[in-house]
């Protein structure tokens, strides 16, 4: 038995928002995990870095205060923005394991990545080391399951690397490149949760 499950949110968190919160709070308690925790990129491997990224200290810091005082068991975790240059989930999942051996990961992502998954860097080694949680994404169609994944699906998580769960739909159509596009404008969008926008507000972020 391992003693502990624990989910591994990953993304630019550019800025984080309130999609991100619910994603975390569903997957807690749908698969029973003892902690969730954030893993900001330091460079996304598969895309550019926004124009108006602040940096990945300043993502950190605003991570930081979407967590803060919720009583969850919510933590960020900063190996990849310490590591700098491109995060590839499979480095991150292999310097997690050496360092926590005994726990069960289950990494947690939107519907829209998965049709990308077998393009990752070694996706094969990705499976021996933690399972897949997927939410769907609203307004985006579920595309047919890659073959890597074939077999893999589950009705709930065994706490064993390798499987596939699904997880429920968060009903928040929430992007991070919308919040900076408005924010940029001037405007305050609906989204991100106050204490990030007075952060972002107080840090001219975004302008």
């Amino acid at each position: 038995m391992t003693d502990r499950r624990v989910g591994l949110l990953g993304g630019t968190f550019n800025p984080p928002h309130d999609g991100h919160l619910k994603l975390a709070e569903l997957a807690l308690a749908a698969l029973g995990l003892d902690e969730v925790r954030f893993i900001p990129t330091a460079a996304p491997p598969h895309k550019p870095v926004a124009a108006a990224d602040p940096g990945g200290a300043a993502r950190l810091r605003l991570l930081g205060e979407a967590l803060a005082g919720g009583g969850r068991p919510f933590t960020v975790e900063p190996l990849e923005v310490e590591r700098g240059g491109p995060s590839f989930t499979v480095d991150t999942l292999e310097a997690l394991a050496a360092r926590e051996p005994g726990t069960a990961w289950i990494f947690l992502m939107g519907g829209d990545q998965l049709p990308g998954f077998p393009a990752w860097r070694r996706p094969e080694r990705i499976l021996e080391l933690a399972a897949l949680a997927v939410a769907p994404r609203p307004q985006v169609a579920a595309g047919p399951l890659p073959a890597l994944l074939a077999g893999r699906e589950r009705p709930a998580w065994s706490g064993r690397p390798g499987e596939l769960v699904w997880l429920p739909g968060t009903g928040l159509d929430l992007a991070s490149s919308t919040l900076r596009d408005e924010l940029g404008r001037g405007r305050i969008p609906d989204g991100i949760p106050p204490q990030v926008l007075a952060a972002i507000l107080r840090e001219n972020q975004y302008r």
